[in-house]
């Protein structure tokens, strides 16, 4: 039940609120009571408890309550825009991404490209890109120079969860793990 609220919530926060008449702010929020009355007779009827759980619970941190508890939203991830108000930061030295081999050779030939997604997703340790990069079939794990990206100008953000973003890493950053 969990899982398939995880999925359904990350839908609406990330994709497509519209499914179901959600609206979003700019920054991305969403009202509670507004997915609470929204999914009533949907595959998923949140409540405030549920959300309250899948916030805490999200292995990956996926989403994030206002203080107040009155809104939630998603990390990262998003292929809408949204302004997650993130500041840009200096990465480490190196980080990674994890990837399916299938998708390897287009990535060598091309960076890697935010494609549908606002951000391209990099992880601090090569844990966290094995276990992204099994999702998406037999994993290979991409070493980003971030810190030549970095000096070169370009930005680098960090999300509440710990996913370094960019806009995109040029062929002569990554090398293969």
């Amino acid at each position: 039940m969990l899982t398939q609220a995880s999925k359904f919530l990350s839908l609406l926060l990330r994709h497509d609120p519209g499914a179901i008449g959600l609206e979003l702010s700019s920054e991305g929020w969403a009202s509670v009571a507004d997915l609470i009355r929204l999914t009533k007779g949907q595959r998923v009827a949140f409540t405030r408890e549920l959300i309250t759980e899948l916030v805490r619970t999200s292995d990956k941190r996926r989403f994030v309550l206002s203080d107040d508890g009155e809104f939630v939203r998603a990390n990262q991830g998003h292929s809408i825009k949204v302004d997650l108000g993130l500041a840009p930061q200096c990465p480490p030295d190196v980080l990674y991404h994890g990837t399916a081999s299938r998708f390897l050779d287009s990535i060598l030939a091309n960076g890697l490209l935010k494609q549908d997604r606002q951000h391209v997703h990099l992880s601090r340790d090569t844990d966290t890109a094995l276990a992204v990069g099994r999702r998406h079939g037999s994993p290979v794990i991409l070493l980003v120079d971030a810190r030549g990206m970095h000096e070169l100008g370009l930005l680098f953000y960090l999300s509440e969860n710990g996913v370094w973003l960019t806009d995109a890493v040029p062929t002569r950053f990554i090398s293969k793990v």
